[in-house]
């Protein structure tokens, strides 16, 4: 097994280093908080009823990816997220949460929302896609 790169001094190539690493810090005694992904999907009538689009209920077929993450005893005002292609960052003074997303996001086109009763934040992120003979737009 060689390695090819440009400077013969490296032991690694950038390819192989996963995106989101810089953020990983394991000596952190924060915990992680609980969270669930789910994925939504817009659908028409002609989804629902008559197929048309060729969509399915599987992940390929879905626009956005939805984030909820527990955070008791958390105040709005202490949450830092951070959001990039492939890593949501979020911390807390209590809960440190690294989080490498299933598919690529649009960071630029996100929603955040604190739902404060429930003490859970929702994460709402664009899937950025290639065109296929799936997903048209």
């Amino acid at each position: 097994f060689q390695v090819k790169s440009e400077n013969k001094k490296t032991i690694w190539n950038t390819e192989e280093v996963p995106e989101g690493s810089e953020f990983d810090d394991t000596w952190d005694p924060r915990e992680k908080p609980e969270y669930e992904i789910s994925f939504k999907q817009q659908v028409g009538t002609e989804d629902v009823f008559f197929g048309m689009t060729g969509k399915d209920p599987s992940t390929a077929c879905c626009e956005d990816i939805v984030i909820k993450i527990k955070l008791p005893e958390t105040k709005y005002s202490d949450i830092t997220l951070d959001i990039q292609d492939k890593v949501l960052d979020l911390r807390t003074p209590k809960n440190k949460l690294l989080l490498h997303l299933p598919y690529p996001v649009n960071s630029k086109e996100g929603r955040a929302r604190f739902l404060s009763e429930e003490e859970i934040l929702e994460v709402t992120l664009r899937i950025s896609r290639k065109l296929d003979f799936i997903n048209f737009s």
